[in-house]
């Protein structure tokens, strides 16, 4: 299945935390933090939102850092992807 996010919207896919620290101590899962960091995997045409025009700026296969909590969380075909606006991301990742 593909998605394709309207408007201002980004489709992304997190990219695993680290499971150990730089010491070399293995991580539990319930010890690592939501990751922040997600490769872009769909992005919406823009135009016209609140009365703004608003320009995409951002291309598929680009590391971008998001905010921590922002957008919604879906699950498809057993992948889990977030959608977020695109000025949830705070910058890329190079």
């Amino acid at each position: 299945m593909k998605i394709q996010p309207l408007f201002d919207k980004v489709v992304l896919k997190f990219i695993e935390a680290e499971e150990t620290t730089k010491g070399g101590l293995l991580l539990a899962s319930t010890a690592k933090e939501k990751p922040e960091i997600a490769e872009v995997v769909a992005v919406g045409p823009g135009g016209i939102v609140d009365g703004e025009k608003v320009e995409m700026c951002l291309a598929v296969g680009e590391k971008v850092i998001m905010s921590k909590y922002a957008g919604t969380t879906v699950k498809i075909d057993g992948e889990e992807f977030v959608i977020v606006k695109q000025s949830d991301i705070l910058a890329k990742v190079e």
